[in-house]
């Protein structure tokens, strides 16, 4: 039987990939709302491929507009698509033990076969992609998107009750279940479970506790969290609870706190916006901005966490005003044999 391991994020990259928001409540329902979706889009892709290569998918109804925003240097693929969540419908890259690249293939329902998802075309995504990078898909029948695992390359791996265990997902599987598919499918055998991601990713358009909004590797040895200092905060007790998890499951590890933006609600109640959520490409960390005091600070731990990367600070609000951050809308083709 292959044995098969997935790179760390800081792992050297072949290239990113993306996928053009097209439809649904991403795009939005009037014109400035397409707008502001594809320019948070653009923004991002147009600041990793200062660093690798990209190829962004794009439905076919949209080739023409996406290349219109995208830097030259791009490639647009053309690709149909339900929605433009890359981390959560992408295949998982792993590696065999001579350093050939696969893909994972999750099985993706819409983030638990939520009433206002649609799937059919995006669960076909991870196995296009695959074909498109020329490696064999992995697949495997556990309900699983990118956001709700990261993983520290040497056998650790973050995730969350609430999704691998939850509802609409694999109810029906023991952990002792998920734990041996994880094992098989990305080579890792030491499992923190976080109970529940934070607030805000359990209202209508959440995911229901991803993992990368909450906590992350930035090596082998340190985990960096998402600390919510103001005690009004719901996500202050979460903060505190993740702390407290990852003492217990990983009493090896440092924990590094990346404090939350001061920034606590909008008008649909407290934001969840986090700095946990960024993207690390070679030579360079993509970092949520939201405007806010905090993006600073934010940027210095991180420039402290991924020694010698450039930080480069990406406006995330239109992101997480659609339920997600860059990491979310980004997957990471590691090179083979990394």
């Amino acid at each position: 039987m292959t044995t098969w391991r997935m790179p760390p994020e800081w792992a050297p990259h072949e290239r990113t990939w993306m996928a053009w928001p097209s439809a649904g409540y991403t795009l939005g329902a009037t014109p400035e709302e397409a707008g502001q979706a594809r320019r948070a889009w653009a923004a991002v892709a147009n600041a990793i491929i200062q660093f690798e290569p990209l190829t962004m998918c794009v439905d076919p109804r949209d080739v023409d507009i996406a290349r219109g925003m995208l830097h030259q240097d791009v490639a647009v693929m053309e690709m149909p698509l339900d929605d433009a969540w890359m981390r959560d419908i992408g295949p998982t890259f792993v590696l065999d033990d001579a350093g050939g690249l696969a893909g994972v293939d999750w099985v993706f329902n819409g983030w638990g076969a939520q009433s206002w998802a649609s799937w059919d075309r995006d669960a076909q995504v991870a196995h296009r992609v695959c074909a498109a990078a020329g490696v064999p898909t992995v697949d495997s029948a556990l309900v699983n998107e990118g956001g709700a695992i990261h993983v520290n390359g040497a056998g650790a791996v973050l995730l969350t009750r609430t999704v691998q265990l939850g509802e609409g997902r694999n109810a029906d599987w023991l952990q002792e279940s998920v734990e041996e598919e994880l094992n098989r499918t990305l080579g890792v055998d030491r499992f923190a479970w976080l109970e529940r991601g934070l607030t805000r990713d359990y209202e209508e358009f959440g995911t229901r506790g991803h993992v990368d909004i909450v906590a992350c590797f930035s090596n082998e040895h340190t985990i960096l969290i998402h600390d919510q200092l103001d005690p009004d905060h719901p996500d202050h007790e979460v903060s505190a609870e993740v702390r407290r998890a990852l003492t217990g499951f990983l009493p090896d590890f440092d924990i590094v706190g990346v404090p939350a933006p001061e920034f606590l609600s909008d008008e649909e109640g407290w934001v969840d916006y986090s700095y946990i959520n960024h993207y690390v490409c070679n030579g360079a960390v993509i970092l949520c901005a939201f405007d806010d005091p905090g993006d600073e600070r934010a940027a210095e731990i991180l420039g402290s966490a991924y020694p010698g990367r450039e930080i480069v600070l990406v406006d995330a609000r239109p992101l997480f005003a659609r339920g997600g951050g860059i990491h979310c809308i980004t997957q990471q083709q590691p090179e083979a044999g990394s």
